[in-house]
């Protein structure tokens, strides 16, 4: 599909892209990018290409395209911007030492995709044209793959709503969009514990709503209390359930985590928490490491006798929490090499790297 639209169409590019059916081959491609490496944070960098694929009316997407990255012109009336029909989601392209590049559990992304389609009324991409896609934006933007050891290229597939629309309804017409940019540590405070604070009168969801979904409604009403929270000297928010104001659900962009003695739990997903891909696999590991993992309703009051508390998330990676402030109550937790979470993490690092074998399929290499 080429994509030489107008701009009064509901979507188009500024500057035009350049259409590529596969990822372009060129010498830059094993040329690294002029980066500090040593130095990544988590903010956008403009990389060379992001890739789009339209649904034709019968909501089957076709082959999409890669394209220069550039911004995109989009009606006034497009679903995504009046009625916020979107989703996105996030993964990472890792290199190795040999200089391979992988991917982590694509196809859990490209499952999630499609579950929060059904929810939002949506057509998505099926999983192998999910995968594709990433594999493409991932090779296309190789020279910005961080070395071994200095981080990933974090990948964002977006499923928008283009087509206009004025009656509150589906949108008529959906995009499928795939961009990259080299990251570091999520965190401003690098690998630093996590201070959070407990907010009690802000909710993320609700029983019935779409907080189980990555759906980009669930993001911007929580801005504030996470804005007020850093304010405060605090790294983001855990926010209690909406409907008995004791238990906990997650973090603002991320899933969390209790161990007492050899027990870990997180709450359970029932449709107010998302299904973190990161979240599955440490629960996996965990259990391989002969600790016992429950999901289940965690009350906030348990967070004063928790051995040690961790975060998880594609972008966070695994992430010890130092103190957790709770009506007013700062609880202190120990921070050592010997944290279960630390065990984690260099776990799902060394599958991620090679170091240890992947037992799971979780690992997809791009070619």
């Amino acid at each position: 599909m080429a994509y030489s639209q107008s701009a009064l169409s509901p979507l188009s590019f500024t500057p035009p892209a350049t259409s590529l059916q596969t990822a372009p081959t060129t010498s830059s491609d094993e040329e690294s990018a002029d980066i500090d490496w040593d130095n990544l944070g988590f903010h956008i960098m403009q990389t060379d290409y992001m890739y789009m694929a339209k649904c034709s009316d019968d909501g089957i997407f076709r082959q999409g395209q890669l394209n220069r990255y550039g911004n995109i012109q989009l009606s006034p009336s497009a679903g995504v911007l009046n009625y916020g029909q979107g989703l996105f989601e996030g993964t990472k392209a890792y290199r190795r030492e040999d200089g391979r590049v992988f991917l982590f559990r694509p196809q859990q992304n490209a499952i999630r995709m499609q579950i929060g389609a059904e929810r939002m009324c949506m057509p998505s991409p099926s999983t192998d044209q999910f995968v594709e896609a990433v594999k493409q934006t991932a090779l296309a933007n190789k020279r910005w793959i961080p070395p071994f050891g200095k981080g990933s290229l974090y990948i964002r597939p977006l499923l928008i709503g283009t087509g206009p629309i004025l009656g509150f309804a589906p949108a008529p017409e959906y995009t499928f969009l795939v961009y990259a940019c080299p990251v570091g540590n999520y965190f401003k405070q690098g690998t630093a514990p996590l201070n959070l604070y407990v907010e009690e009168d802000v909710h993320r969801a609700s029983r019935g709503g779409a907080g189980g979904v990555k759906s980009i409604t669930n993001y911007a009403p929580v801005l504030k209390a996470m804005k007020n929270a850093k304010a405060n000297g605090y790294s983001d928010v855990l926010y209690l359930d909406a409907v008995n104001k004791k238990y906990i659900e997650e973090v603002s962009s991320c899933n969390i985590f209790l161990v007492k003695g050899n027990v870990v739990s997180t709450p359970i997903a029932k449709g107010t928490i998302l299904e973190g891909i990161t979240r599955k696999s440490i629960m996996d590991i965990a259990i391989d490491l002969g600790y016992t993992v429950e999901e289940r309703l965690v009350e906030a009051d348990e967070l004063i006798s928790a051995d040690e508390v961790f975060c998880t998330g594609t972008a966070v990676g695994v992430a010890p929490v130092g103190s957790i402030t709770y009506k007013g109550q700062r609880i202190e937790y120990k921070i050592s090499s010997g944290l279960s979470c630390k065990q984690y993490y260099s776990r799902l690092i060394g599958i991620q790297r090679g170091l240890i074998k992947d037992e799971r399929d979780w690992i997809v290499e791009i070619k």
